[in-house]
């Protein structure tokens, strides 16, 4: 491979965090069809990134509490180097993905997912991921249950924080 035109894959990993339930349950709760409760990670670099309660967190691939994942999509190549990435996750970590600012709804590991597969590979992940906290909401039980669901913190056990000091994962 020619040093000066280096390409990394770049996956997502997606988790679901239902284990199966969603699928079972959602008709008669939610009176629609869902797939999954998704929670998801980009891999790239050797190593799985994702957002949570406690923040930016890492570890090997399919290395969390979760497990293995569901299913993995390949969501193409990079040329951003594990140097730049990590001064860019530290930068988030910072900033707009600390974990106190963590929101099963609004702010989620699929928002962070999303925010760095269009920094990396410049595509977003699919849809129907980051569309369903919204479709929840639309339901009559899912304003019911938005209370509850507002107070869930999810974060992964199995990972490093990334505590946005670059080289101290």
């Amino acid at each position: 491979m020619d040093p000066n035109n280096t390409s990394y894959a770049v996956k997502l990993y997606v988790y679901d965090i239902s284990k199966g339930m969603a699928r079972q349950l959602s008709p008669l709760m939610l009176g629609k069809q869902l797939d999954g409760i998704w929670h998801t990670a980009i891999v790239v670099h050797g190593e799985e990134f994702f957002y949570g309660g406690d923040g930016i967190t890492n570890c090997p691939p399919g290395g969390t509490s979760l497990g293995q994942p569901n299913s993995i999509i390949d969501l193409g190549t990079t040329e951003v180097t594990e140097e730049i990435f990590m001064e860019y996750l530290s930068s988030l970590g910072e900033s707009t993905y600390r974990g106190n600012q963590y929101h099963l709804f609004e702010w989620n590991c699929n928002t962070f997912s999303n925010e760095v597969a269009q920094f990396l590979t410049g595509s977003k992940i699919p849809g129907h991921i980051t569309d369903l906290p919204a479709e929840v909401l639309s339901t009559p039980f899912g304003q019911a249950l938005r209370p509850l669901l507002d107070s869930i913190n999810i974060a992964p056990q199995g990972g490093n924080t990334f505590n946005g000091h670059y080289g101290q994962r």
